[in-house]
């Protein structure tokens, strides 16, 4: 598949149809769906479709990096009536309202909180040893269609704790109105609680500011849902370039934990796509219908960057536990929204 050059008000209005990106985060917002990925094109993008400072410049070339990473300085959005039919919102954050960040801009987390959209993302892809700033940020809008705003002029989380690097971040609300914000790369996963303006970390109820809750085989992508009671907590494993990637979960009786592992149920399958993950999942309250929102690899496909969207049903068996995911190659029927649905 070819998108370079694709006139956007004219493409197909399908999800995997729209262009290269990875890591979708899909929710329910003033009554229709919205998904937000990270712009996963290593081509070069279109003068000026980002602008920089000297500050923001000067990181850019600080050492070399790769080159879908550069391109990386922008999150679209999606929505749809019926997860069939998208239309995309572009730029929805963009690094000209965040300061801090030069590009390596992933994998958004949204949450609608009394009016306002807050959207969590990583950027400049800090390590260990990293001086430039980075890490996990949050910027605010009105709409879910953004502009999203800096919201605290720096880093939420800007250096690695129990050995956790700050990018994927998933913010999630309780039933009891307690805000967690899970995140992660490099093989650990921590969790933090979150204040009730979502601009700092503040201890969780055990005590804990930075509590680390690494399953076995975790590498990135975390995700958290709660049926029945039971909190499913979700990630990616294997190698995020190749076939190996896939998603499994842990189940526990806490949203901090412990968290058990059950086992693997989003993975290649050589008939369909390749190394699916860094998903999210849709649940439609009043029903047990659930949707699982992921990237793949086209078959065929030898750049590791370039990963296109997908959606497919998730079930539950009669213990409770996710049954694997059978991936299709056209995704779901179409399913409107009734008028009290809300998604997580």
């Amino acid at each position: 598949m070819q998108f370079a050059g694709l006139a956007w008000g004219q493409a197909p209005t399908g999800l995997g149809e729209q262009g290269w990106y990875a890591d979708p985060e899909a929710h329910v917002f003033a009554g229709e769906y919205w998904i937000y990925p990270t712009y996963s094109d290593p081509a070069p993008l279109p003068v000026g479709a980002s602008q920089f400072t000297e500050l923001q410049q000067a990181r850019r070339d600080e050492k070399g990096l790769r080159k879908a990473y550069l391109q990386q300085t922008f999150m679209d959005a999606f929505s749809s009536p019926d997860l069939v039919h998208w239309i995309k919102h572009p730029h929805v954050l963009d690094v000209k309202n965040v300061p801090w960040a030069a590009y390596a801009v992933w994998a958004p987390s949204v949450i609608e909180l009394k009016g306002k959209y807050y959207l969590f993302f990583g950027a400049n892809d800090i390590q260990k040893d990293e001086t430039t700033a980075g890490g996990i940020g949050v910027a605010v809008s009105d709409s879910p269609g953004g502009p999203f705003v800096d919201a605290i002029g720096k880093p939420l989380i800007g250096a690695f704790y129990n050995g956790a690097q700050p990018i994927d971040p998933f913010v999630y609300q309780d039933d009891d109105g307690r805000i967690y914000l899970y995140y992660g790369g490099q093989g650990h996963c921590n969790v933090v609680g979150l204040t009730a303006d979502l601009k700092a970390v503040t201890p969780l109820p055990d005590g804990e500011l930075y509590k680390e809750i690494t399953p076995a085989e975790y590498v990135e992508g975390p995700f958290l849902i709660k049926r029945n009671g039971v909190y499913y907590f979700m990630w990616s494993e294997g190698d995020w370039g190749d076939s190996s990637y896939g998603v499994a979960y842990a189940r526990s009786s806490s949203p901090i934990g412990p968290f058990t592992r059950v086992g693997k149920i989003l993975q290649t399958d050589a008939r369909v796509a390749n190394g699916p993950g860094h998903h999210s999942v849709i649940h439609l309250p009043g029903t047990d219908e659930w949707y699982i929102v992921y990237h793949r690899h086209p078959l065929g496909n030898t750049e590791p960057n370039q990963r296109l969207m997908a959606i497919d049903r998730m079930y539950f068996d009669k213990d409770g536990k996710i049954v694997p995911v059978k991936m299709t190659a056209k995704g779901v029927a179409a399913r409107r929204l009734g008028g009290d649905s809300q998604a997580r």
